[in-house]
């Protein structure tokens, strides 16, 4: 009997490139039938904050105010080095000069804003914004800075902006560990088997996407907005690597880190419910 099953992820091509052989039917999905729904990840948090999708992408940020309800997934993960978001504003300014400035960020719960947080707790005067409108407002004075994350990392020079911060190479300065930028999360009231076999497609479907990298090239443009195919490429390149097919002992230890320090931070909930289902 085929279980249907909802399955958020985001537009961006590293997204898609991953989930184009899951959602069709190019691996073997367990009798499991997705219904995808492609939104920003910032919308993606929201929906599963109020539990609305079976299976989605989030940013780690929003898992650690989801955990209760949501497991975490060793596949489809957005993790590496040299990937993180960056601070940026019209001007070579240093970054304590924004203390009580405005700074556009792409979301509440956005790993990025963690990660800002994280780095000066002194930065609060947020305003929250479409990702794709945060360079556009730095450039035209609506705010003092912007945090600017996906293919902004590949464009922001162009628009004569200037890097403040690499948040990335910060947290990895810091820690020595890979950044966690997002994952994918499973609702745990789908049960141990379901969710096994929804971990098993996804990884299927990682490996399969990796090995035809041109395959999904049309469902990636339809869904990359005006992004050209140099970027869409340098895209998926920077954000799909080995922890997307599997998050192995150091992607697991820096995730579990990144939440033990937001806690300490009481940037998210205390939980004591494992990450991982089993």
């Amino acid at each position: 009997m085929t279980k249907e099953l909802t399955l958020g992820f985001s537009p961006c091509p590293n997204d898609t490139f991953m989930f184009y052989p899951l959602v069709h039917g190019l691996v073997d999905t367990g009798g499991i039938l997705f219904h995808e729904r492609l939104e920003d990840v910032e919308t993606l948090n929201q929906f599963a904050l109020k539990g609305e999708l079976d299976i989605s992408k989030v940013s780690y940020h929003a898992l650690g105010h989801i955990r209760d309800e949501y497991a975490l997934l060793r596949s489809g993960s957005a993790l590496g080095r040299g990937c993180g978001p960056l601070l940026v504003a019209a001007g070579r300014i240093n970054p304590a000069e924004l203390r009580g400035k405005t700074i556009a960020v792409p979301g509440r719960y956005t790993t990025a804003l963690l990660l800002l947080r994280l780095f000066d707790p002194s930065l609060e005067n947020f305003i929250i914004m479409p990702f794709n409108e945060i360079m556009d407002s730095v450039l035209s004075g609506i705010v003092d800075a912007g945090l600017i994350i996906h293919e902004s990392r590949f464009s922001y020079q162009g628009f004569g902006l200037h890097k403040l911060v690499d948040l990335g190479e910060w947290w990895e300065r810091e820690t020595g560990m890979p950044i966690p930028l997002g994952g994918i999360v499973a609702r745990r009231s789908l049960g141990i088997e379901t969710i096994a076999a929804v971990e098993q497609a996804l990884n299927q479907g990682v490996y399969y996407a990796q090995a035809h990298p041109d395959q999904a090239a049309n469902y990636i443009r339809e869904h990359s907005q005006e992004m050209s195919s140099e970027v869409c490429t340098e895209h998926i390149k920077l954000y799909v690597n080995d922890y997307s097919l599997n998050l192995g002992d150091d992607g697991i230890e820096a995730i579990s880190f990144l939440l033990k320090r937001a806690e300490k931070a009481g940037l998210i909930p205390l939980s004591r419910v494992p990450i991982f289902i089993k």
